[in-house]
Protein backbone atom coordinates (compact mmCIF):
# COMPACT_ATOMS: atom_id res chain seq x y z
CA UNK A 1 0.00 0.00 0.00
CA UNK A 2 1.69 3.69 -0.87
CA UNK A 3 2.14 5.80 1.41
CA UNK A 4 -0.10 8.54 1.50
CA UNK A 5 0.61 11.99 0.09
CA UNK A 6 1.23 15.02 2.50
CA UNK A 7 -2.29 16.64 1.33
CA UNK A 8 -3.55 13.42 1.93
CA UNK A 9 -3.41 13.94 5.22
CA UNK A 10 -6.48 15.76 6.87
CA UNK A 11 -4.55 16.65 10.33
CA UNK A 12 -1.15 17.38 9.39
CA UNK A 13 0.84 17.94 12.72
CA UNK A 14 1.44 21.61 13.85
CA UNK A 15 5.59 22.39 13.40
CA UNK A 16 5.32 24.41 16.50
CA UNK A 17 2.88 25.44 19.24
CA UNK A 18 0.70 27.36 19.36
CA UNK A 19 2.48 30.67 21.26
CA UNK A 20 5.69 28.72 22.25
CA UNK A 21 8.31 31.17 22.76
CA UNK A 22 11.18 29.17 23.58
CA UNK A 23 11.29 25.55 22.11
CA UNK A 24 14.21 23.17 22.47
CA UNK A 25 16.97 25.06 20.99
CA UNK A 26 16.03 28.82 22.32
CA UNK A 27 17.07 29.89 25.57
CA UNK A 28 15.49 33.06 27.72
CA UNK A 29 18.17 35.39 28.67
CA UNK A 30 20.59 34.69 31.65
CA UNK A 31 19.58 37.64 33.62
CA UNK A 32 16.51 36.22 35.08
CA UNK A 33 14.57 34.75 33.26
CA UNK A 34 15.94 31.74 32.26
CA UNK A 35 17.32 30.94 36.05
CA UNK A 36 13.62 31.28 37.44
CA UNK A 37 12.46 28.77 35.13
CA UNK A 38 14.83 26.75 36.39
CA UNK A 39 14.40 26.99 39.86
CA UNK A 40 10.75 26.57 39.11
CA UNK A 41 11.55 23.41 37.77
CA UNK A 42 13.66 22.48 40.47
CA UNK A 43 10.51 23.47 43.16
CA UNK A 44 8.85 20.90 41.05
CA UNK A 45 11.15 18.51 41.33
CA UNK A 46 11.01 18.53 45.18
CA UNK A 47 7.75 16.98 44.95
CA UNK A 48 9.22 13.27 44.41
CA UNK A 49 12.30 13.80 45.89
CA UNK A 50 10.70 14.26 49.39
CA UNK A 51 7.69 12.11 48.83
CA UNK A 52 9.53 8.89 48.45
CA UNK A 53 11.66 9.12 51.26
CA UNK A 54 9.51 10.36 53.80
CA UNK A 55 6.98 7.24 52.78
CA UNK A 56 9.88 4.66 52.93
CA UNK A 57 12.87 5.68 55.45
CA UNK A 58 10.35 4.87 58.21
CA UNK A 59 9.39 1.77 57.57
CA UNK A 60 13.11 0.56 57.19
CA UNK A 61 13.95 1.95 60.69
CA UNK A 62 15.11 5.27 60.04
CA UNK A 63 15.18 8.40 61.57
CA UNK A 64 14.72 11.86 60.79
CA UNK A 65 18.53 12.30 60.10
CA UNK A 66 18.84 8.99 57.61
CA UNK A 67 15.12 10.99 55.67
CA UNK A 68 17.36 13.84 55.24
CA UNK A 69 20.22 12.31 53.50
CA UNK A 70 18.41 10.39 51.48
CA UNK A 71 16.65 13.33 50.08
CA UNK A 72 19.73 14.77 49.67
CA UNK A 73 21.27 12.06 47.70
CA UNK A 74 17.84 11.59 45.57
CA UNK A 75 18.27 15.16 44.62
CA UNK A 76 22.02 14.99 44.23
CA UNK A 77 21.66 12.45 41.18
CA UNK A 78 18.75 13.70 40.01
CA UNK A 79 20.87 16.20 39.21
CA UNK A 80 23.92 14.40 37.72
CA UNK A 81 21.11 12.28 35.63
CA UNK A 82 19.08 15.37 34.32
CA UNK A 83 22.43 16.65 33.15
CA UNK A 84 23.84 13.21 31.68
CA UNK A 85 20.63 13.38 29.73
CA UNK A 86 20.39 16.65 28.06
CA UNK A 87 23.86 16.36 26.96
CA UNK A 88 24.36 12.91 26.13
CA UNK A 89 20.90 10.89 26.12
CA UNK A 90 17.75 12.07 24.22
CA UNK A 91 19.14 15.60 24.58
CA UNK A 92 15.64 16.85 25.10
CA UNK A 93 14.48 18.92 28.13
CA UNK A 94 13.39 16.33 30.52
CA UNK A 95 14.35 15.94 34.46
CA UNK A 96 15.14 12.72 35.39
CA UNK A 97 13.68 11.93 38.80
CA UNK A 98 12.69 9.30 41.31
CA UNK A 99 10.04 6.99 40.21
CA UNK A 100 7.06 5.55 42.12
CA UNK A 101 7.33 2.24 39.84
CA UNK A 102 10.29 1.01 42.20
CA UNK A 103 7.70 1.31 45.07
CA UNK A 104 6.85 -2.37 44.92
CA UNK A 105 9.45 -4.21 45.49
CA UNK A 106 11.41 -1.94 47.70
CA UNK A 107 8.82 -2.17 49.78
CA UNK A 108 8.72 -6.25 49.53
CA UNK A 109 12.68 -5.84 50.52
CA UNK A 110 11.53 -3.94 53.59
CA UNK A 111 9.57 -6.73 54.50
CA UNK A 112 11.94 -9.14 53.49
CA UNK A 113 12.06 -11.69 56.97
CA UNK A 114 15.68 -11.60 57.17
CA UNK A 115 15.75 -8.02 57.36
CA UNK A 116 13.06 -7.58 59.53
CA UNK A 117 14.55 -10.03 61.94
CA UNK A 118 17.41 -7.13 62.56
CA UNK A 119 16.31 -5.54 66.13
CA UNK A 120 18.79 -2.28 65.86
CA UNK A 121 16.51 0.38 63.93
CA UNK A 122 19.80 2.18 62.57
CA UNK A 123 21.09 -1.58 61.44
CA UNK A 124 17.95 -2.48 59.76
CA UNK A 125 18.07 0.57 57.91
CA UNK A 126 21.49 0.27 57.29
CA UNK A 127 21.09 -3.43 55.86
CA UNK A 128 17.76 -2.85 54.03
CA UNK A 129 19.62 0.41 52.13
CA UNK A 130 22.19 -1.66 50.90
CA UNK A 131 19.80 -4.34 49.57
CA UNK A 132 17.79 -1.91 48.30
CA UNK A 133 21.29 -0.17 46.40
CA UNK A 134 22.33 -4.05 45.34
CA UNK A 135 19.00 -4.85 43.85
CA UNK A 136 19.14 -1.26 41.52
CA UNK A 137 22.46 -2.65 40.85
CA UNK A 138 21.72 -5.67 38.91
CA UNK A 139 18.48 -4.26 37.36
CA UNK A 140 20.33 -1.29 36.15
CA UNK A 141 21.71 -3.46 33.43
CA UNK A 142 17.85 -4.03 31.89
CA UNK A 143 18.01 -0.54 30.11
CA UNK A 144 21.66 -0.54 29.96
CA UNK A 145 22.00 -3.13 27.33
CA UNK A 146 18.32 -2.57 25.90
CA UNK A 147 20.00 0.92 25.37
CA UNK A 148 23.32 0.82 23.92
CA UNK A 149 22.77 -2.31 22.31
CA UNK A 150 19.58 -0.59 20.00
CA UNK A 151 17.28 -3.44 21.16
CA UNK A 152 14.94 -0.87 22.00
CA UNK A 153 15.26 1.13 19.15
CA UNK A 154 14.40 -2.20 17.50
CA UNK A 155 11.07 -2.33 19.65
CA UNK A 156 10.29 1.20 18.92
CA UNK A 157 9.40 0.62 15.12
CA UNK A 158 6.42 -1.12 16.55
CA UNK A 159 4.91 1.70 17.64
CA UNK A 160 2.50 4.16 16.33
CA UNK A 161 0.82 7.42 17.31
CA UNK A 162 -2.17 5.83 17.72
CA UNK A 163 -0.62 2.98 20.09
CA UNK A 164 1.25 5.89 22.00
CA UNK A 165 -1.69 8.20 22.72
CA UNK A 166 -2.63 5.87 25.80
CA UNK A 167 0.84 5.42 27.11
CA UNK A 168 1.27 8.83 27.33
CA UNK A 169 -2.15 9.77 28.65
CA UNK A 170 -1.58 6.88 31.51
CA UNK A 171 1.60 8.62 32.21
CA UNK A 172 -0.12 11.30 33.77
CA UNK A 173 -2.96 9.73 34.90
CA UNK A 174 -1.47 7.26 36.75
CA UNK A 175 -0.76 10.26 39.57
CA UNK A 176 -4.24 10.59 40.11
CA UNK A 177 -4.32 9.19 43.61
CA UNK A 178 -1.59 11.71 44.20
CA UNK A 179 -3.47 14.68 42.85
CA UNK A 180 -6.98 15.32 44.72
CA UNK A 181 -6.49 12.54 47.53
CA UNK A 182 -3.66 14.30 48.63
CA UNK A 183 -5.58 18.11 48.43
CA UNK A 184 -8.47 16.92 50.49
CA UNK A 185 -6.17 15.87 53.30
CA UNK A 186 -5.73 19.80 54.26
CA UNK A 187 -7.96 21.65 51.98
CA UNK A 188 -7.53 24.92 53.67
CA UNK A 189 -4.16 25.50 51.72
CA UNK A 190 -4.96 22.70 48.65
CA UNK A 191 -7.90 24.28 47.58
CA UNK A 192 -6.56 27.79 47.33
CA UNK A 193 -3.11 26.53 45.75
CA UNK A 194 -5.35 24.75 43.20
CA UNK A 195 -7.51 27.91 42.71
CA UNK A 196 -4.25 30.36 42.52
CA UNK A 197 -2.58 28.27 39.65
CA UNK A 198 -5.48 27.68 37.62
CA UNK A 199 -6.47 31.66 37.71
CA UNK A 200 -2.70 32.47 37.48
CA UNK A 201 -2.01 29.87 34.39
CA UNK A 202 -4.85 29.86 32.58
CA UNK A 203 -6.77 33.36 33.26
CA UNK A 204 -4.79 35.78 33.97
CA UNK A 205 -1.56 34.77 31.36
CA UNK A 206 -2.21 37.29 29.18
CA UNK A 207 -1.06 39.99 31.94
CA UNK A 208 2.41 40.85 30.71
CA UNK A 209 5.15 42.92 32.65
CA UNK A 210 7.85 44.23 30.60
CA UNK A 211 6.13 42.31 27.52
CA UNK A 212 7.05 39.09 29.62
CA UNK A 213 3.63 37.23 30.45
CA UNK A 214 4.97 36.98 34.04
CA UNK A 215 2.19 35.25 35.50
CA UNK A 216 1.62 32.45 32.74
CA UNK A 217 5.77 31.71 32.87
CA UNK A 218 5.87 32.06 36.89
CA UNK A 219 2.40 30.67 37.78
CA UNK A 220 3.68 28.04 39.55
CA UNK A 221 6.75 29.61 41.63
CA UNK A 222 4.33 33.01 42.58
CA UNK A 223 1.03 30.33 43.58
CA UNK A 224 3.57 28.04 45.86
CA UNK A 225 5.49 31.18 47.62
CA UNK A 226 1.59 33.02 48.29
CA UNK A 227 0.32 29.43 49.26
CA UNK A 228 3.45 28.81 51.22
CA UNK A 229 3.32 31.77 53.39
CA UNK A 230 0.09 31.52 53.72
CA UNK A 231 0.39 28.17 55.17
CA UNK A 232 3.45 29.09 57.55
CA UNK A 233 1.05 31.69 58.89
CA UNK A 234 -1.46 29.12 59.91
CA UNK A 235 0.62 27.11 61.16
CA UNK A 236 2.69 30.45 63.23
CA UNK A 237 -0.55 30.99 64.36
CA UNK A 238 -1.26 27.60 65.76
CA UNK A 239 -4.47 26.60 63.56
CA UNK A 240 -3.30 23.13 64.17
CA UNK A 241 -2.64 22.89 67.64
CA UNK A 242 -5.28 20.69 68.94
CA UNK A 243 -5.81 18.76 65.23
CA UNK A 244 -4.89 15.35 64.65
CA UNK A 245 -1.25 13.96 63.84
CA UNK A 246 -2.28 12.96 60.39
CA UNK A 247 -4.00 16.90 59.56
CA UNK A 248 -0.80 18.39 61.05
CA UNK A 249 1.10 16.46 58.84
CA UNK A 250 -0.43 17.83 55.63
CA UNK A 251 -0.96 21.24 56.92
CA UNK A 252 2.22 22.32 58.68
CA UNK A 253 5.10 23.80 57.48
CA UNK A 254 7.31 22.13 60.28
CA UNK A 255 6.54 18.75 60.80
CA UNK A 256 8.55 17.58 58.06
CA UNK A 257 11.97 17.58 61.02
CA UNK A 258 14.01 18.46 57.79
CA UNK A 259 15.69 21.52 58.36
CA UNK A 260 16.64 20.73 61.71
CA UNK A 261 17.85 17.35 60.53
CA UNK A 262 19.76 18.86 57.41
CA UNK A 263 23.42 19.58 57.50
CA UNK A 264 24.54 22.76 56.84
CA UNK A 265 27.02 21.62 54.23
CA UNK A 266 26.96 17.41 53.11
CA UNK A 267 28.71 15.95 49.57
CA UNK A 268 26.54 12.45 48.92
CA UNK A 269 29.16 9.86 47.49
CA UNK A 270 28.84 6.32 46.21
CA UNK A 271 28.56 3.41 48.60
CA UNK A 272 28.29 5.98 51.04
CA UNK A 273 26.16 3.56 53.00
CA UNK A 274 28.64 0.32 52.94
CA UNK A 275 29.10 -2.63 50.18
CA UNK A 276 25.54 -3.22 48.48
CA UNK A 277 24.21 -6.60 49.30
CA UNK A 278 22.93 -8.53 46.15
CA UNK A 279 20.26 -11.30 46.01
CA UNK A 280 18.36 -13.18 43.30
CA UNK A 281 15.00 -12.43 44.37
CA UNK A 282 15.40 -8.94 45.27
CA UNK A 283 16.86 -8.19 41.91
CA UNK A 284 14.31 -10.03 39.89
CA UNK A 285 11.56 -7.75 41.18
CA UNK A 286 13.14 -4.51 41.12
CA UNK A 287 13.81 -5.34 36.92
CA UNK A 288 10.23 -5.41 36.56
CA UNK A 289 9.81 -1.86 38.20
CA UNK A 290 12.76 -1.12 36.06
CA UNK A 291 10.96 -2.16 32.50
CA UNK A 292 8.09 0.33 33.86
CA UNK A 293 10.44 2.91 34.12
CA UNK A 294 11.82 1.99 30.72
CA UNK A 295 7.81 2.33 29.48
CA UNK A 296 6.74 5.48 31.27
CA UNK A 297 10.28 7.58 30.30
CA UNK A 298 9.59 6.45 26.65
CA UNK A 299 6.08 8.09 26.44
CA UNK A 300 7.40 11.15 28.24
CA UNK A 301 10.07 12.09 25.80
CA UNK A 302 7.29 11.04 22.62
CA UNK A 303 5.41 14.30 24.73
CA UNK A 304 8.54 16.14 25.83
CA UNK A 305 9.57 16.38 22.09
CA UNK A 306 5.86 17.88 21.07
CA UNK A 307 6.16 20.11 24.09
CA UNK A 308 9.12 21.36 23.27
CA UNK A 309 8.08 21.86 19.81
CA UNK A 310 11.22 19.04 18.54
CA UNK A 311 10.90 16.31 15.66
CA UNK A 312 9.58 12.93 17.13
CA UNK A 313 12.43 11.28 18.98
CA UNK A 314 14.14 9.05 16.32
CA UNK A 315 14.20 5.38 17.04
CA UNK A 316 18.25 5.12 17.91
CA UNK A 317 17.48 8.60 20.06
CA UNK A 318 15.20 6.82 22.48
CA UNK A 319 17.67 3.65 22.33
CA UNK A 320 20.38 6.15 23.69
CA UNK A 321 18.24 7.74 26.29
CA UNK A 322 17.17 4.43 27.45
CA UNK A 323 21.04 3.58 28.25
CA UNK A 324 21.59 6.73 29.74
CA UNK A 325 19.04 6.02 31.65
CA UNK A 326 19.77 2.96 32.73
CA UNK A 327 23.26 4.11 33.82
CA UNK A 328 21.14 6.57 36.09
CA UNK A 329 19.49 3.46 37.50
CA UNK A 330 22.96 2.44 37.93
CA UNK A 331 24.00 6.13 39.77
CA UNK A 332 21.00 5.47 42.18
CA UNK A 333 22.26 2.05 43.23
CA UNK A 334 25.74 2.78 43.95
CA UNK A 335 24.29 5.95 45.58
CA UNK A 336 21.57 4.82 47.65
CA UNK A 337 18.97 6.90 46.55
CA UNK A 338 16.15 4.32 47.36
CA UNK A 339 14.54 4.34 44.04
CA UNK A 340 15.26 4.54 40.45
CA UNK A 341 15.00 6.70 37.81
CA UNK A 342 12.32 7.75 35.43
CA UNK A 343 11.43 10.81 33.35
CA UNK A 344 9.49 13.21 35.87
CA UNK A 345 6.28 13.49 33.72
CA UNK A 346 5.12 16.70 36.11
CA UNK A 347 8.67 18.49 34.98
CA UNK A 348 7.26 17.67 31.11
CA UNK A 349 3.49 18.84 32.19
CA UNK A 350 5.51 22.25 33.39
CA UNK A 351 6.85 22.39 29.60
CA UNK A 352 3.60 22.80 28.40
CA UNK A 353 2.17 25.10 31.19
CA UNK A 354 4.94 27.70 30.80
CA UNK A 355 4.80 27.36 27.36
CA UNK A 356 8.71 27.18 27.67
CA UNK A 357 11.14 23.99 26.10
CA UNK A 358 14.24 25.43 26.41
CA UNK A 359 16.86 22.55 27.25
CA UNK A 360 18.85 25.15 29.21
CA UNK A 361 16.38 25.52 31.70
CA UNK A 362 15.97 22.19 32.74
CA UNK A 363 19.97 22.36 32.85
CA UNK A 364 19.87 25.27 35.20
CA UNK A 365 17.61 23.59 37.21
CA UNK A 366 19.66 20.09 37.45
CA UNK A 367 22.49 22.69 38.66
CA UNK A 368 19.80 23.55 41.43
CA UNK A 369 19.19 19.88 42.64
CA UNK A 370 23.49 19.72 42.85
CA UNK A 371 23.53 23.14 44.89
CA UNK A 372 20.98 22.78 47.21
CA UNK A 373 21.55 19.13 47.54
CA UNK A 374 25.08 20.12 48.86
CA UNK A 375 24.10 23.22 50.99
CA UNK A 376 21.60 21.08 53.38
CA UNK A 377 19.78 23.58 55.18
CA UNK A 378 19.34 25.60 52.51
CA UNK A 379 17.49 22.51 50.33
CA UNK A 380 15.86 21.25 53.12
CA UNK A 381 13.72 24.91 53.78
CA UNK A 382 11.99 24.55 50.19
CA UNK A 383 11.95 20.78 50.93
CA UNK A 384 9.55 21.48 53.93
CA UNK A 385 7.15 22.61 51.55
CA UNK A 386 3.89 20.82 52.37
CA UNK A 387 2.82 17.63 50.02
CA UNK A 388 -0.91 18.96 49.40
CA UNK A 389 0.35 22.02 47.47
CA UNK A 390 2.48 19.73 45.41
CA UNK A 391 -0.87 17.79 44.82
CA UNK A 392 -2.54 20.85 43.76
CA UNK A 393 -0.30 21.44 41.38
CA UNK A 394 -0.66 18.03 39.85
CA UNK A 395 -4.50 18.38 39.07
CA UNK A 396 -3.67 20.93 36.94
CA UNK A 397 -0.70 19.82 35.45
CA UNK A 398 -2.56 16.55 33.81
CA UNK A 399 -6.18 17.64 33.73
CA UNK A 400 -6.95 14.37 36.34
CA UNK A 401 -9.29 16.64 38.40
CA UNK A 402 -12.74 14.27 36.52
CA UNK A 403 -10.42 11.37 37.74
CA UNK A 404 -9.10 12.63 40.86
CA UNK A 405 -12.04 14.24 42.55
CA UNK A 406 -14.04 11.18 42.63
CA UNK A 407 -11.00 9.17 43.88
CA UNK A 408 -10.87 10.97 46.80
CA UNK A 409 -14.63 10.94 47.39
CA UNK A 410 -14.29 7.13 47.28
CA UNK A 411 -11.23 6.63 49.00
CA UNK A 412 -12.91 8.84 52.03
CA UNK A 413 -15.79 7.23 51.96
CA UNK A 414 -14.42 3.64 52.28
CA UNK A 415 -12.25 4.94 55.27
CA UNK A 416 -15.19 6.79 57.27
CA UNK A 417 -18.05 5.52 56.18
CA UNK A 418 -19.65 8.97 54.64
CA UNK A 419 -18.80 11.31 52.30
CA UNK A 420 -16.30 14.52 52.67
CA UNK A 421 -19.47 16.69 52.96
CA UNK A 422 -20.91 15.52 56.88
CA UNK A 423 -22.87 18.17 58.02
CA UNK A 424 -26.21 18.31 59.48
CA UNK A 425 -27.99 18.41 56.69
CA UNK A 426 -28.65 15.44 55.58
CA UNK A 427 -29.55 16.37 52.05
CA UNK A 428 -27.17 18.35 51.31
CA UNK A 429 -24.52 16.03 52.19
CA UNK A 430 -26.18 13.18 50.11
CA UNK A 431 -26.44 15.66 47.35
CA UNK A 432 -23.06 16.58 47.31
CA UNK A 433 -21.33 13.33 48.13
CA UNK A 434 -23.16 11.78 45.06
CA UNK A 435 -22.19 14.58 42.55
CA UNK A 436 -18.56 14.34 42.96
CA UNK A 437 -18.65 10.74 43.24
CA UNK A 438 -19.31 10.26 39.68
CA UNK A 439 -16.37 10.87 37.47
CA UNK A 440 -18.11 11.75 34.36
CA UNK A 441 -20.35 14.22 36.17
CA UNK A 442 -17.58 16.52 37.61
CA UNK A 443 -15.50 15.84 33.98
CA UNK A 444 -18.73 17.61 32.57
CA UNK A 445 -18.66 20.54 34.95
CA UNK A 446 -14.97 20.82 34.51
CA UNK A 447 -14.67 20.53 30.87
CA UNK A 448 -17.66 22.71 30.46
CA UNK A 449 -16.84 25.29 32.80
CA UNK A 450 -12.95 25.73 31.17
CA UNK A 451 -14.46 25.36 27.49
CA UNK A 452 -16.36 28.23 28.54
CA UNK A 453 -14.42 30.35 29.85
CA UNK A 454 -11.18 30.12 28.95
CA UNK A 455 -9.97 31.54 25.80
CA UNK A 456 -13.73 30.37 24.20
CA UNK A 457 -13.67 33.64 21.88
CA UNK A 458 -10.66 33.26 20.29
CA UNK A 459 -10.82 29.02 20.15
CA UNK A 460 -14.33 28.23 18.91
CA UNK A 461 -12.81 26.56 15.32
CA UNK A 462 -10.24 24.21 17.90
CA UNK A 463 -13.51 23.67 20.35
CA UNK A 464 -15.61 22.44 16.94
CA UNK A 465 -18.46 25.41 17.18
CA UNK A 466 -18.53 25.98 13.94
CA UNK A 467 -18.94 22.11 12.66
CA UNK A 468 -21.50 21.90 15.40
CA UNK A 469 -23.30 24.96 14.32
CA UNK A 470 -25.08 23.40 11.63
CA UNK A 471 -26.59 20.42 13.58
CA UNK A 472 -27.93 22.63 16.43
CA UNK A 473 -31.43 22.94 15.39
CA UNK A 474 -33.28 20.21 13.96
CA UNK A 475 -33.73 21.61 10.31
CA UNK A 476 -29.83 22.94 9.99
CA UNK A 477 -29.49 20.15 8.35
CA UNK A 478 -31.77 17.78 5.57
CA UNK A 479 -30.84 14.54 7.21
CA UNK A 480 -32.02 15.24 10.62
CA UNK A 481 -35.92 14.62 9.52
CA UNK A 482 -34.44 10.91 8.49
CA UNK A 483 -33.03 10.06 11.94
CA UNK A 484 -35.11 11.68 14.27
CA UNK A 485 -38.29 12.11 13.35
CA UNK A 486 -41.29 10.63 15.65
CA UNK A 487 -43.39 7.22 14.30
CA UNK A 488 -46.60 7.70 12.90
CA UNK A 489 -46.78 10.98 12.39
CA UNK A 490 -46.56 12.83 15.52
CA UNK A 491 -43.97 15.31 14.54
CA UNK A 492 -47.68 17.11 14.03
CA UNK A 493 -48.18 17.45 17.91
CA UNK A 494 -44.75 18.27 18.70
CA UNK A 495 -43.24 19.94 15.86
CA UNK A 496 -39.37 20.29 16.36
CA UNK A 497 -37.72 23.50 16.52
Amino acid sequence: MAEPKPEEISHPPMDQLQGLEYCIDSNPSWAGEAIALGFQHYILALGTAVMIPSFLVPLMGGTDDDKVRVVQTLLFVEGINTLLQTLFGTRLPTVIGGSYAFMVPIISIIHDTTLLSIEDNHMRFLYTMRAVQGALIVASSIQIILGYSQMWAICTRFFSPLGMIPVIALVGFGLFDKGFPVVGRCVEIGIPMLILFIAFSQYLKNFHTKQLPILERFALIISITVIWAYAHLLTASGAYKHRPELTQLNCRTDKANLISSAPWIKIPYPLQWGAPTFDVGHAFGMMAAVLVSLIESTGSYKAAARLASATPPPAHILSRGIGWQGIGILLDGLFGTLTGSTVSVENVGLLGSTRVGSRRVIQISAGFMIFFSILGKFGALFASIPFTIFAAVYCVLFGIVGLSVPEYYREYTAKALHGPAHTRAVWFNDFLNTIFFSSPTVALIVAVLLDNTLDYKDSARDRGMPWWANFRTFKGDGRSEEFYSLPFNLNRFFPPS
